[in-house]
């Protein structure tokens, strides 16, 4: 799985404020501003803006590490992040002074996206630094004219930084999609699996399983970088496993149910880290839609926003859409935008009502004002009909079956040929005899995708071939 649709399951934010609390508490950024407030005109750097050796200890001890043995690496690695982000700034090369740089005001008197700007500068900052091979391994592919001999180190830097993306890509898209586990750590073995493995493959071989593992174990190393910044909560992979298997390992022979999926690594994105990833897609070009972007536009906005969305993530967002408007109004503009005999106007109007489903009583009026539309006189009977309300006027036999084919489109856009709709067509043609010899009439655009869906569906050759049937005819009758 990669993430290649121009479009991206919507992500469910929290607010701008609690993910700015949420980037000022991260472990490096909170590091980095404490190192910005620390230096002074003592304070020193190399050609790079590296803090230079014998001033690390020093740092490392204003961050409360002097005794943690990789306190200076922690030191090095949050001054890194402040010259990146602006906390810090060069204020003489050749001498190697710093002093505190603009962007630290922020830290105080900036608003929540002032500090959601610096946190995805230092974001990017780590990003980098993840996919660079260990610094050993680096020093020594170093050759005599300052170059890096990339084939030594066996490393590619566009390969590895795509690799890192396409893997935290993933694991977006496991995040926000419906089916996917939501809020639950995903195993790190699987997340592996879905870069290396390839679609279709029933039980992978032993280079692709050789290829899992190596991956597994340079995400570990990746993600142990990336989780001070708070990205993810990453649990690592068990050090155990990686000793000899005498003593170390899963009992030889256990099964699947007896292996503890946890010692491999587990990993999530932390709802910062939704937010971060979801800033990055955007700058890259990708439509990745939030919960709540479609609540200050109008209903025709909302209704062909949502078109695609999974059902739960619909239903927040026309809910956040229903908050700021009063239901009468609502309910006007809602069927106002439903109607169209354009491709995408039934799944509108399914859309439409599942917003009107949540709107109470006092948009009945707009629901009486279309019983006499012919778009929209059916599904303002079953509203009134489901409310409750008097005196609603039975629909003549010819809206009855537009309303059916409108909706059969509407869940074959939403869901192509799904289980629910295969159980929708079987009821339907067991319901009404005759169904197909009046359906093919229906002037509906989409009458005949319909019939012919429904052929493809229905279990029953001998119903199956009745509908088809009505498809051609259909066709025949509307130029289709």
């Amino acid at each position: 799985m990669s993430v290649s649709p121009s479009t991206l399951p919507p992500v469910r934010l929290h607010s701008e404020a609690e993910l700015a609390r949420d980037a000022l508490a991260a472990p490096l950024l909170s590091r980095a501003v404490r190192l910005a407030r620390w230096a002074g005109p003592d304070t020193r750097v190399g050609a790079g803006g590296e803090l230079v050796d014998e001033q690390l200890p020093a740092a490392a001890a204003e961050l409360g590490l002097a005794d943690d043995e990789d306190g200076t690496a922690y030191a090095s690695e949050a001054w890194r992040v402040a010259v990146d982000t602006g906390l810090v700034e060069i204020t003489d090369e050749e001498e190697g002074t710093v002093t505190g740089g603009d962007n630290l005001g922020l830290i105080a008197s900036g608003g929540p996206s002032d500090i959601l700007g610096l946190w995805l500068d230092a974001l990017e900052t780590v990003l980098a630094d993840a996919a660079v091979p260990d610094l050993d391994d680096l020093v020594d592919a170093i050759e005599d004219d300052g170059q890096i001999d990339f084939e030594q180190l066996d490393w590619d830097p566009e390969a590895e930084a795509e690799f890192l993306d396409g893997v935290l890509g993933n694991l977006y898209l496991l995040s926000v999609s419906e089916d996917g586990p939501g809020d639950e750590p995903v195993p790190l073995p699987a997340l592996a699996a879905s870069m290396i493995v390839p679609d279709g493959m029933g039980k992978p071989t032993n280079d692709v399983l050789e290829q899992v593992s190596d991956a597994m174990m340079r995400l570990d190393d990746q993600f142990r970088m990336l989780e001070p910044v708070g990205l993810i909560e990453f649990q690592p992979v068990d050090e155990t496993l990686l000793a000899d298997t005498e003593g170390a390992g899963e009992e030889p022979g256990a099964s699947a149910d007896d292996i503890d999926v946890t010692r491999y690594g587990m990993v999530r994105l932390t709802p910062l880290g939704l937010y971060g990833m979801r800033a990055r897609f955007q700058e890259a070009g990708l439509d990745a839609p939030a919960v709540g972007d479609l609540a200050d536009k109008g209903a025709d906005g909302l209704l062909d926003g949502t078109a695609g969305f999974p059902q739960g993530a619909a239903q927040a967002e026309i809910e956040q859409w229903l908050a700021r408007r009063e239901p009468l109004a609502a309910a006007e503009e809602l069927l106002a935008a439903a109607r169209g005999g354009d491709e995408g106007a039934p799944l509108r109007r399914l859309r439409c009502q599942q917003a009107l489903s949540l709107v109470g009583g006092a948009a009945e009026p707009a629901l009486r004002a279309v019983l006499d539309d012919a778009e929209l006189g059916g599904l303002a009977r079953v509203w009134l009909s489901e409310h409750g309300a008097a005196d609603v006027p039975p629909p003549p036999e010819s809206m009855i079956f537009w309303l059916t084919i409108d909706t059969l489109a509407a869940q074959l856009a939403a869901e192509g040929n799904s289980a629910e709709l295969q159980a929708l067509v079987e009821g339907l043609a067991q319901q009404h005899s005759g169904f197909f010899d009046t359906a093919w009439r229906v002037d509906h655009p989409g009458t005949a995708d319909v019939l012919e869906a429904m052929g493809r569906l229905h279990p029953d050759k001998k119903v199956a071939k009745e509908a088809r049937k009505a498809a051609f005819k259909a066709r025949s009758a509307h130029g289709g």
